[in-house]
């Protein structure tokens, strides 16, 4: 954890124009005018972005596929892409307040979370896939005598990803780790939004040894330069993570275009179910309030349904609402304080609408749920807790991103399941029983990508992230990931 000296050190410094990064050249000027960078933490004016277009994402791919088909990456022996890989892994580690401390300036996270979850999980990830790079070995297959079947495992060529605004270095090492572990040259778009550490990351990256070329980053706005990319011919393999809406444009261009593979983690609605059971009560609500409210809600995997067994509703929901009532929300680049701004003023706005949403279709607001501190300009906002929330109401079927926590009760355990799988959405969920029995059929029932028993967000490179449903297709972390960036080429060879 950073000290609070280290941070105010690095809290006002200057911030250059960023921009792009192809064939290890930086741009900070760009097409047409520079987008504005706001800081969430009080509204101001932190530094400019360069705007992209169609013909920089179309120069970008071409130098990407130049760098692959001449071998400086693709070709290099795996103990070489190790050996960068891991070098990148360090300057990431060396440089990690820097980075931390820039992306809160940002994106507004806490800078607890976000030392932990930025550099210090970006590190983790580039040091795994390092060690992946001489590790993916191709397989024989069980032919007749006379015949040799090889399954050759070969880089996809151009990898193009789309990465969030709410983790972008941890995000993004999850798409750069094992696409470059496999080969391939990427051609990526950081979130116009949330930018500056994500471009300084991929910075370090040349430092360490990256051959130009073969990382390229191109910013500006999703209309224009995603857009651009997903109808792209160059590109092989596009990733992305972000909403659902975004998502099925992609799929669609791509159908539209080359036809390229799409992965997609599109957001959930996840359901966090607490019987009366549960082992531990007061672990059972700190895990609640945390899984809704760290980083302002603005998690893909938050626990943003509560569902609790009747019998023990009133009192849980009750300790839930005092929970978050003791959380310290304010500058997030204050040691102590537990959660930090959100992001936007327009994800602010569309937080408060969600809440006042609630109410009218009869949902109980318990706590919470007004703006903070707008006389510093920044955008805060307290958890709000609403009880009372039907299937049928919004709150309980779609994906606000924000710290807002719907309750829903339930009588029993087929209840449960049913309410728990009665959105469009499958990427989390959290049972909280003492039950083993109990605990495997939820794991089996709930239609969802991840479960958490007795806690809720557990995280580790090692096992896979991914959803079903409308929450999306593929898997980040874990070897489950490599699969995204690799073809198979089968050889049948007569003896």
């Amino acid at each position: 954890m950073l000290d609070q000296a280290t941070i105010d050190s690095l809290r006002h410094a200057d911030v250059a124009p960023a921009g792009h990064l192809i064939d290890g050249k930086r741009d900070a000027v760009g097409v047409g005018d520079p987008i504005e960078v706001i800081s969430p933490i009080d509204g101001s004016h932190l530094t400019s972005l360069a705007d992209g277009d169609a013909a920089l994402v179309d120069h970008a791919v071409t130098v990407a596929r130049a760098a692959f088909d001449d071998g400086r990456w693709s070709k290099m022996p795996p103990a070489g892409r190790k050996a960068v890989l891991h070098r990148w892994a360090d300057l990431v580690q060396a440089n990690a307040a820097e980075l931390a401390v820039l992306g809160v300036r940002d994106n507004g996270t806490e800078i607890g979370m976000a030392f932990r979850a930025e550099p210090g999980s970006a590190a983790a990830t580039l040091r795994y896939y390092a060690e992946v790079c001489d590790k993916i070995y191709g397989e024989i297959a069980p032919t007749p005598d006379g015949i040799l079947g090889m399954i050759h495992k070969e880089p996809v060529g151009v990898v193009g990803a789309i990465i969030p605004w709410n983790f972008p270095l941890m995000i993004g090492a999850w798409k750069l780790g094992p696409a470059l572990a496999c080969g391939n040259s990427v051609v990526i778009k950081p979130p116009e939004s949330a930018a500056l550490s994500l471009i300084r990351m991929c910075e370090l990256a040349h430092e360490a040894g990256l051959p130009p070329g073969v990382l390229n980053v191109v910013t500006g706005r999703g209309e224009t330069v995603g857009e651009a990319m997903s109808l792209s011919m160059g590109i092989d393999v596009l990733v992305f993570t972000g909403s659902g809406a975004v998502g099925r444009r992609i799929m669609a261009n791509a159908a539209a275009s080359n036809l390229k593979r799409t992965y997609l983690e599109l957001g959930g609605k996840s359901a966090n179910i607490v019987f009366a059971d549960s082992p531990d009560m007061d672990a059972a609500v700190a895990g609640a309030v945390s899984a809704i409210f760290r980083n302002s809600g603005q998690v893909c995997v938050a626990g943003s349904r509560l569902l609790v067994e009747a019998s023990i509703h009133d009192e849980f929901v009750a300790a839930v609402a005092a929970g978050a009532a003791k959380l310290k929300i304010g500058d997030p680049l204050t040691v102590g304080n537990d959660v930090g701004a959100v992001h936007s003023q327009g994800q602010l706005d569309k937080n408060l609408a969600a809440l006042a949403r609630a109410g009218e279709e009869g949902g109980r607001i318990e706590g919470g749920g007004a703006r903070l501190h707008a006389d510093s300009g920044g955008f805060y906002m307290e958890p709000a807790v609403v009880s009372g929330v039907a299937p049928t109401h919004d709150l309980f079927r779609n994906e606000v991103f924000g710290p807002v926590l719907a309750v829903t009760s339930f009588a029993d355990e087929a209840e449960a399941l049913r309410l728990s799988n009665a959105t469009d959405y499958g990427l989390a969920g959290g049972v909280w029983t003492s039950d083993l029995g109990r605990a495997h059929r939820m794991i089996g029932g709930m239609k969802t990508g991840v479960i958490n028993v007795n806690g809720y967000g557990a995280v580790d490179v090692t096992a896979p992230l991914g959803g079903v449903k409308q929450s999306g297709n593929g898997h980040d972390k874990s070897l489950h990931a490599v699969d995204k960036y690799i073809d198979l080429k089968t050889a049948w060879i007569q003896l």
